[in-house]
């Protein structure tokens, strides 16, 4: 009789183990898109447009996080950007901030933002209710392929979420190993990068290669998952004036494994439900 009550507890202690897992699974886990779409150079209307339509598009996936390109609203080493930028928070911040409400959804997205005459390139971090949770400014920023250059940023930050720690790096800041050194005291749960990778068409499409390996590294330096969305389009301006960015955006697990990759060179809303190691 002794021995059958053992068992039973035995049994019933291994049930409450499976369902405090599977609760745990749940909690842990959060749908995220990466909105990879086209950003056409100084068209703020037509980008504005474009980042509704993916958002809801996203959300028919149930998407709860949804990341976008690297300055999604006037293009990349623009030097337009100088007129056309906003502070953070300012106007263009307001409008996204709208769309977060409007659709109850986390927006991660790069951006240019203007304060006095610097103009920066950043990525912010907007939850349901429009806050901006986290600001980062690139740090790597490439002074040569535009003039006046953007200004550079400094340190690196997560913020806490429902979904767990979330850090921010914005493109060339993810080839920098004491970026990620620094990142990684922080312990990340998620690291969001808005990527704008380009080059010319004929490297297309084995250019991609080499983003899902900078991505690789990244989420195995940090032990975490890494959301890298692309941009598309071409470059209007400088040095790399028509170079296009090629897609391939890329979710990489924390050991390298692929979860998820954008179609080549093309529009592509991709969505996955991502496990978050706490």
């Amino acid at each position: 009789m002794q021995i059958m009550k053992t068992l039973i507890i035995a049994i019933l202690l291994v049930c409450s183990a499976c369902v405090m897992d599977s609760n745990n699974d749940e909690m842990d886990t959060v749908k995220i898109a990466m909105a990879q779409i086209f950003c056409v150079n100084s068209d703020t209307s037509g980008n504005f447009k474009r980042i509704e339509y993916a958002i809801e598009d996203a959300l028919k996936s149930g998407a709860e996080l949804i990341c976008f390109p690297e300055t999604s609203l006037f293009g990349w080493v623009n030097p337009e950007a100088h007129k056309m930028a906003s502070p953070i928070p300012g106007e263009s911040t307001d409008r996204l901030a709208g769309l977060a409400r409007k659709h109850e959804v986390y927006i991660c997205i790069g951006l240019c933002e203007k304060e006095g005459e610097k103009l920066y390139d950043s990525v912010i971090l907007l939850d349901p209710q429009g806050t901006i949770l986290l600001k980062h400014r690139k740090i790597n920023i490439l002074t040569e392929l535009m003039d006046p250059p953007y200004t550079k940023g400094s340190g690196v930050q997560v913020v806490e979420t429902e979904f767990g720690r979330i850090g921010l790096l914005v493109c060339a800041d993810s080839f920098v190993p004491e970026l990620l050194d620094e990142m990684k005291k922080h312990k990340p749960d998620i690291m969001l990068i808005p990527y704008g990778w380009a080059n010319s068409i004929d490297k297309w499409p084995q250019h991609g290669e080499s983003l899902r390996k900078t991505i690789q590294n990244v989420a195995q330096k940090l032990d975490c998952p890494v959301i890298g969305t692309d941009a598309l389009g071409k470059i209007s301006h400088g040095p790399w004036s028509g170079l296009v960015f090629g897609g391939q955006s890329y979710a990489i697990d924390y050991d390298g494994t692929v979860l998820a990759r954008g179609r080549d060179r093309d529009r592509d809303i991709i969505s996955l439900e991502l496990k978050i190691r706490k």
